[in-house]
């Protein structure tokens, strides 16, 4: 099993990037330290995202930094990507890993503690759990998981061993909070994405959520 040790994790969405590509995101991003990339851009077709996974797996490669795939795991294989994020109506978990192999990185989405177990005893290598406080960056949260809580973090948190990312509303000054819930790192969208210093929205992220 991977065990990734993400503290900062950027999804991408470049309908939310204030006219700027998803690349020139992804660069600042990685410039201010982020750890991991999720190519999400929900409302694109699979040739799109093939296209625009190309070249964030140029970027991340050379920079020694970890591409995942939203929900594709075809594209992630196409892009040769480092894994996959999943949710309840993608490929069961251990149908990708099928597929991806046991070096794959593959992510789960829950904010439930039983299915959380159930997602480790599958093969995830880590949990995103979210909404934390809410998001409009999303559109396809339920009401029911949108904003959370950070107990809710915490119960998922200690139901497993592996990773938990908090996502959903997670800005620099409440990212220290998930962290102390229980995960070991943060996700976000547009705190990044939208902001008019991608590079230094990063790395302020980076610093209330260092565990040094």
């Amino acid at each position: 099993m991977n065990r990734p040790d993400w503290r900062t994790y950027l999804v991408t969405q470049e309908s939310l990037s204030a006219g700027r590509s998803t690349p020139e995101i992804v660069r600042a991003a990685i410039d201010g330290g982020i750890d991991v990339v999720q190519l999400r851009e929900k409302e694109t077709d699979a040739r799109w995202r093939y296209e625009r996974g190309r070249e964030l797996r140029e970027l991340t490669a050379d920079a020694g930094v970890d591409l995942l795939v939203n929900d594709r795991v075809d594209v992630a294989l196409a892009i040769d990507a480092d894994g996959v994020h999943l949710g309840a109506s993608d490929l069961p978990v251990a149908a990708a890993r099928e597929l991806l192999g046991p070096e794959a990185v593959i992510g789960y989405s829950t904010a439930d503690p039983e299915e959380a177990r159930r997602a480790q005893a599958d093969g995830a290598d880590y949990l995103g759990v979210g909404a934390v406080y809410g998001t409009t960056s999303k559109k396809d949260v339920d009401d029911e998981q949108n904003g959370i809580g950070l107990e809710r973090v915490r119960a998922v948190a200690e139901a497993v061993d592996i990773p938990v990312i908090g996502i959903g509303g997670i800005t620099a000054a409440n990212a220290a909070s998930v962290v102390e819930a229980g995960a070991t790192g943060v996700a976000v969208i547009s705190e990044i994405t939208a902001a008019d210093d991608p590079k230094g929205a990063t790395a302020a992220l980076a610093k209330e959520v260092s565990h040094d």
